[in-house]
């Protein structure tokens, strides 16, 4: 399933596709969204937002399209009319002169008055999008120690959309070991450090994974596993999808658990229950 950093980088190819250039058309694969075709004729793309794993693309006529990939959705940018070889169902489709931005297979997608996007029943109640909203580390701080998600499992915290919007199953992983957390710990178990470590961790890692579409280990690191001859699913995280293998830190076995009914790896050593 894509995670936040993903759906950016989606929603950046269709904004440039689709941005400042007269839309010709717009199809929806729904019959209940059909009546809305011929309001997006001779209209305009804005801008192109996202909250976590939903897009929002805005018109310039007062209207914005919500589309949410959730497990299968897959966005496809073409030259106008353009459409790809796949088994994929067509759901959305908008087209200027030049270029197609094409949306397969999801099946969230509605149609927005401005006025309506905050109150929409997903948009309400996710919480802060790092990519498309200035996040501190003092405001991340805040929200793991206050009374509303400080007694909660980091496991299930960290893939609550309420929580932070766009982190998921690879993001909880890298997030958890880079802050030094054991997987069953909850932000009341945490010292002020492992805290503030998680803040800087959730902001460096979704924004690298959205730079490099999807690698969470630093750059210069990165280019050490490359030189040895690593591929890119070898040296692209530190310990998720890495059970049995060593801990690039100090070597300790990467383990694997189940927490939130999704995998989980961790290293025992370097994210140590003890001593917390």
């Amino acid at each position: 399933m894509p995670e936040g950093p993903e759906i950016r980088r989606a929603a950046d190819e269709v904004e440039k596709a689709l941005q400042a250039s007269t839309i010709l058309e717009v199809s929806f694969a729904f019959e209940v969204l059909q009546e809305y075709e011929s309001l997006f004729a001779n209209s305009e793309v804005i801008r192109v937002d996202t909250k976590g794993k939903a897009m929002l693309i805005r018109f310039n006529n007062g209207y914005t399209i919500y589309s949410h990939n959730q497990l299968y959705g897959k966005w496809y940018v073409r030259k106008s009319y353009n459409y790809p070889k796949t088994n994929r169902q067509l759901r959305l489709a908008i087209h200027n002169e030049k270029k197609s931005a094409l949306l397969y297979s999801a099946s969230d997608i509605e149609v927005l008055r401005d006025e309506e996007v905050d109150f929409h029943p997903f948009i309400s109640k996710v919480g802060p999008d790092l990519l498309n909203e200035q996040v501190t580390v003092p405001g991340l701080t805040e929200r793991f120690t206050s009374t509303r998600f400080r007694k909660r499992k980091w496991t299930s915290l960290l893939l609550d959309q309420s929580f932070l919007a766009g982190v998921g199953n690879y993001l909880r992983s890298e997030i958890l070991f880079v802050a030094g957390i054991h997987p069953e710990l909850r932000p009341i178990d945490c010292t002020s450090h492992q805290i503030e470590k998680a803040a800087e961790a959730v902001i460096t890692l979704m924004n690298r994974s959205y730079k490099t579409g999807g690698i969470t280990v630093d750059e210069h690191l990165a280019e050490r596993l490359k030189a040895k001859g690593e591929k890119r699913p070898q040296y692209r995280h530190f310990v998720f999808n890495r059970e049995g293998k060593p801990c690039r830190v100090d070597g300790t076995e990467i383990k694997k658990i189940t927490a939130a009914s999704r995998r989980c790896y961790y290293c025992p050593t370097c994210q140590a229950k003890e001593g917390v």
